[in-house]
């Protein structure tokens, strides 16, 4: 038995509809994840597909979702942030809390990691947080840009190229980074936290690991990504990161029962997702299902 993919969608932060991917186990669920992508990427780069659906084979289900104004969600780039991206976060875990269950597990990639540290201590039902090459300054992800923000700041604008893609960045985007302060958000989140970082990774240092281990407080991991790059383009590092993570958090979360040890005469719920005019949420053990009208 194979994960399934499903797509979904939910309203964002500025009110845009955010394109979403769903990666669930072929069985039981064991728990259920949020994974934010890296900047200016998508839901569908290479890490976050490959992490999602092997976390999904190990009984983890996983939400990634494209912020606002990238990949196929609605909005325009040119007016989020930081804080929208961490906004974008809470409307996902929202989703999830409504239509599944809330996420015990938030895992970020990047500046992604950073907006999920961001967000952490908002997300009560959340256990366990993994970052992946995170910056501990989102501050830094100017460094992609750095040539532009003289432009920036005198012209409020610049069309600036990121990853071979042409992207507007505003004078508010800047401003909402100078406000801030991730290194306090990380000390209060009272979550395990876990930290997978390539010790030659170029575009954001060791270092930015070794000052969010330092701001966290226990329990905290940290993991040697070895040799991998950046955004893990190598399937083995991809695979190697799930795996870790699954074991991980196999400590912070519940182990789904065999079927023998399951009460014969737990009940079936059936309750409305509000997604749609039919779809409906059904509950047996510790199954989870969607069930739907066809168009």
């Amino acid at each position: 038995m194979t994960a399934q993919e499903r797509k979904v969608s939910f309203t964002g932060s500025t009110g845009d509809e955010l394109s979403a991917l769903l990666d669930l186990p072929a069985g039981p669920v064991r728990a259920y994840a949020v994974f934010a992508h890296c900047f200016t990427c998508s839901k569908d780069v290479f890490a976050a597909a490959r992490i999602s659906r092997a976390l999904a084979d190990l009984g983890i289900g996983v939400l990634r979702f494209d912020f606002t104004g990238l990949g196929t969600s609605g909005g325009d780039f040119a007016n989020t942030n930081f804080s929208s991206n961490v906004a974008d976060l809470l409307c996902a875990v929202d989703f999830m809390r409504q239509t599944f269950e809330a996420p015990a597990i938030l895992i970020g990639h990047s500046l992604g990691g950073a907006a999920i540290l961001a967000a952490a201590s908002k997300v009560s039902e959340a256990k366990a947080v993994a970052t992946i090459g995170a910056p501990s300054d989102a501050a830094h992800v100017t460094r992609s840009f750095q040539a532009d923000l003289s432009h920036i700041q005198q012209n409020g604008e610049a069309e600036v190229t990121l990853a071979g893609r042409q992207f507007s960045i505003r004078k508010q985007f800047l401003d909402d980074l100078e406000g801030q302060n991730l290194k306090e958000g990380i000390g209060i989140m009272r979550k395990a936290l876990l930290i997978f970082h390539a010790p030659r990774d170029e575009i954001v240092g060791i270092e930015n690991a070794q000052e969010i281990f330092n701001a966290a407080k226990h329990p905290k991991s940290f993991v040697s990504l070895d040799d991998a790059d950046h955004l893990l383009t190598r399937r083995s590092d991809a695979n190697y990161v799930a795996n870790v993570l699954s074991a991980w958090a196999g400590r912070y979360i519940a182990e789904v029962q065999p079927a023998e040890e399951q009460s014969e005469t737990q009940a079936v719920t059936v309750t409305e997702t509000g997604q749609g005019r039919f779809q409906q949420r059904v509950t047996a053990g510790s199954h989870r299902l969607l069930a739907d009208e066809p168009v």
